[in-house]
This record gives structure tokens, sequence and C-alpha cells, in this order.
């Protein structure tokens, strides 16, 4: 699913990456001259990533912090950022406006963002909200890759 967005060379916003199951093939497809960029807001989550990318010998390419419900903390990555992943978080925000507006901060002009929200946990209609949440970010739909049991969507940053 992200061999094909995700380069050697690049950064990589994964906001809610739990545990890391997919920081750790990232930060392997980013290569050592890439880095991931992981946040969450449960301080054992980013323990236990760190403690799995150690032991994975990664934790060098990955950058693993704890954020808050208010602001994922990544003013330092304006403009950036090559690409995020934002898999089955976006509906755990209170509200989606912000993290939109965060995520489009960090993405650089021309950069991707893979939105995939579960399908038991989030309807057409909210979906279709966040979508609308992206739009006016200026982050354009520009597929829609096949994951099951999941809504999802490639959005590019104009």
């Amino acid at each position: 699913m992200l061999k094909p967005l995700v380069r050697e060379g690049m950064t990589v916003f994964e906001p809610g990456p739990g545990m890391g199951f997919f920081t750790i093939p990232i930060a392997r497809l980013v290569g050592s001259s890439g880095r991931v960029i992981a946040v969450d807001v449960q301080s054992k989550m980013i323990a236990g990533l760190k403690r799995r990318a150690a032991k994975a010998g990664l934790l060098d390419r990955i950058d693993a912090r704890v954020t808050s419900t208010d602001t994922l903390k990544v003013d330092d990555l304006a403009g950036k950022v090559d690409f995020t992943l934002a898999f089955a978080v976006v509906h755990e925000f209170p509200d989606s406006n912000p993290f939109f507006s965060q995520i489009a901060m960090v993405l650089k002009p021309g950069a991707q963002l893979l939105l995939v929200e579960p399908r038991g946990h989030v309807d057409d209609a909210k979906f279709a909200l966040e979508l609308k949440a992206a739009a006016a970010e200026s982050l354009a739909v520009i597929g829609h890759p096949a994951i099951k049991r999941s809504h999802s969507a490639l959005l590019l940053k104009k």
C-alpha cells in the first residue's frame, strides 16, 4: 500500500502511529537518508514505538513525539514533509478542521496525504465532511486507493 507512495530520502509524517505498525515499514522505505516523524497523544504508544524501532535498528530514522488532542505540535515541520499517512486517526479528533490545517502546513507543495478511515467508525457522510475539511486547506483528492473495510483518499497539496 505504501511502497508506491514512499521513497528513499523522503520526510514522512504519521499522526497516530500507535505501536508503529506502519512506522517501522515506512522507516525502511525512506532509507538512511529519510526521516519519519510520528506523533501520538499516548506516551505509552510512543515508548512502545521507540522500543520496536530500536529493536529493528531504525530508531535513528524515527522522530517519535508525544502530542495533544489540541495540536499536533509540529510547527517545526512547516513545509518540510513529502508524505503524510493518516490511517484511522482523523475521526479521533474532536474537530477535523484543525487537523487538516496542521497537515497542510507541514506538507510541501505537491506532497501527498493518504487518508484512511475504518468504515466501522466513520460513515460515508463523516468521511465526506473530512474530505471537505481537507479541501478547505488546499488538499485535493487525486484518487481513492482500494483498502479493505475502509474509506480512503489520496490527496495532493496544491
